[in-house]
């Protein structure tokens, strides 16, 4: 099972930046795509960005041109480096994995960090 540390939120006035991460911890298994969800209360949790292990990404239309997702896989971490942040950015982030082990193709979730951004 592959275990996921995030760090990296906190608070800042809008327009500032903040950079998230997510470490993958465990033992045999090949991480594939990684991303980054976010969600409000009383919200769905909604997708932020993803990418695969060959460096695609995706990003929702609201984080584009603001966002950059990227990964160092020799550390197995993904990275969300947010700039020109918003008030409507601010959400619990939580960092998803979907991994090779053995036979199956799981995913891990982190356990969330907050991102407050004030007007």
């Amino acid at each position: 099972q592959v275990e996921l540390v995030e760090s990296g939120g906190g608070l800042v006035q809008a327009g500032g930046s903040l950079r998230l991460s997510c470490a993958a911890s465990g033992s045999s298994f090949t991480l594939d795509t990684m991303g980054w969800y976010r969600q409000v209360p009383e919200k769905r949790r909604e997708l932020v960005a993803t990418i695969t292990r060959g460096g695609n990404t995706n990003y929702a239309d609201s984080v584009k041109g603001r966002f950059t997702i990227s990964r160092d896989n020799a550390k197995n971490t993904v990275y969300l480096q947010m700039n020109s942040l918003k008030p409507e950015d601010t959400a619990v982030y939580y960092c998803n994995v979907r991994y090779l082990y053995g036979l199956t193709y799981p995913e891990s979730w982190g356990q969330g960090t907050q991102v407050t951004v004030s007007s």
